[in-house]
């Protein structure tokens, strides 16, 4: 076979062993190129701060897909990557911490799940989550919140390496704690 830059040159007669052999070599430079591809980027941002850009577009890719790649091979350190999963399962993953990220590398290595089936029980398991949060009967509460803000604060909890909604909740705790205690200080101090 012969590779080009606009396609591949498959020769006649190719038996069918070799046919599928050459789908899984190709589907391992596939997953991998993403991984080479975060951490080329990852090295450029580390050692050539001033010039990274440069070899970004000289690497003719869009700029958020490789910022993407250099997301995720940040959240996942070499030693942690696993070779059976494709880099889609640990895309999945990254915004979650360590420990969560490894729950499901397990199960999703474990069970030989597809992206799409690791998806799927990720969503199960934060619905059961929300649901077990709330005592039976009690209704869910809901708050208007303009999409600009939403969108802001999903940014800030992809950058914390957060899910979403635990990012919300934390951030409202650590709120409502830190203005409790003011008024616990205040009161204390009979102002």
């Amino acid at each position: 076979m012969l590779t080009t830059k606009t396609g591949l040159q498959i020769p006649a007669g190719l038996t069918f062993d070799d046919w599928e052999r050459a789908g899984r070599q190709l589907s391992g430079i596939l997953n991998s190129s993403s991984w080479w591809l975060g951490d080329w980027l990852v090295y450029g941002k580390d050692h050539y701060t001033d010039r990274y850009q440069r070899g970004i577009r000289a690497a003719g890719l869009q700029y958020q897909t490789l910022r993407n790649y250099a997301w995720v091979s940040r959240r996942f350190q070499l030693h942690r990557r696993r070779p059976a999963l494709s880099f889609q399962h640990h895309a999945e993953l990254a915004s979650l911490p360590v420990g969560d990220q490894e729950m499901w590398l397990d199960r999703a290595e474990r069970l030989k799940w597809t992206t799409k089936q690791l998806r799927s029980a990720m969503r199960k398991a934060r619905e059961a989550a929300v649901e077990g949060a709330r005592p039976e009967g009690e209704p869910t509460q809901r708050l208007a919140v303009p999409g600009n803000r939403i969108e802001w604060w999903h940014r800030a909890a992809e950058r914390s390496g957060i899910a979403f909604e635990q990012w919300v909740l934390a951030t409202l705790d650590n709120a409502a704690e830190r203005v409790l205690e003011q008024v616990a200080e205040r009161a204390q101090a009979g102002v």
